[in-house]
């Protein structure tokens, strides 16, 4: 569990980094990733598995829950299926 004040780059940096590539509307949601650290800094580094689950939540919006798939599933699926 962790909050953007965790981020190795601040919200304004990243909304203003994002804005240079796309204009954002409002309403518009930024999914900025790891807040906590990253797997790559840990010793051992620990990466997402096949069955892992990411949980990304908004206080008063809502939860989505997404599942780590390997490669070879994610080729394996149907272009309609991703």
């Amino acid at each position: 569990n962790s909050n953007t004040a965790d981020f190795i780059f601040n919200i304004p940096h990243l909304v203003s980094y994002v804005s240079h590539f796309m204009a954002l509307l409002p309403g518009d949601v930024i999914s900025t990733g790891t807040p906590f650290g990253v797997g790559l800094g840990l010793t051992p580094p620990r990466y997402l598995k096949p069955g892992d689950i990411v949980e990304l939540g908004i206080d008063g919006l809502g939860t989505a829950h997404q599942e780590a798939i390997g490669y070879e599933a994610f080729i394996a699926s149907k272009p309609q299926e991703r």
